[in-house]
């Protein structure tokens, strides 16, 4: 993710759009502070024991691992909607999201197949799912927050989207996990 939102923002800026100050770096310190503040209190602890250690086990169960997580992604999209409404504190992405409900949408379903990717493949692992989630909101946020570049926010979903069909090849849309046969010559 850090790579992902970092790559965004250059883009960005490498095609004209000024960079956001990136005050973090001043003091890289406070980063181990935003990544367990964020960790504990910024989404991750109080959202994935729900969302991969209880419902996408269930929409596995009988459908594929990419459908699953497309299910989950909307819900994810539909669950943080009130936010557009709240008075910034949830942060600038949620303001914008308003008008691009369809970009959430997109975005957050991609992401969801990540999650399920990182998820099948830690053998259900709640553990790697938060501390992915923690540095999904540090990358995108603190480190490189895209959302305060308009055209960086295009990058990303390109990016993102990059990624995802990469997993998708290489790791097959049924599972999102590698055969595990082994070959005996």
């Amino acid at each position: 993710m850090p790579f992902i939102a970092g790559a965004a923002l250059l883009i960005a800026s490498l095609l004209g759009d000024p960079l956001p100050i990136l005050s973090i770096f001043y003091e890289p310190w406070l980063i181990f502070f935003w990544f367990f503040y964020l960790l504990l209190l910024g989404g991750p602890l109080q959202e994935e024991f729900g969302w991969r250690g209880y419902a996408l086990d269930r929409l596995q169960s009988n459908r594929s691992a990419l459908t699953s997580s497309i299910i989950l992604g909307v819900v994810w999209a539909v669950w943080h909607f009130p936010l557009n409404f709240g008075t910034g504190a949830a942060g600038p992405q949620y303001g914008m999201a308003l008008s691009l409900f369809i970009g959430a949408l997109i975005t957050m379903s991609l992401m969801s197949i990540l999650f399920t990717w990182i998820y099948n493949n830690t053998g259900r692992s709640i553990l790697a799912v938060l501390l992915f989630h923690a540095s999904l909101n540090l990358s995108t946020f603190i480190l490189f927050p895209v959302f305060e570049v308009q055209s960086a926010l295009l990058f990303y979903l390109i990016l993102m989207l990059g990624t995802v069909v990469v997993v998708l090849i290489i790791w097959g849309k049924k599972t999102l996990m590698k055969d595990k046969k082994v070959e005996i010559i």
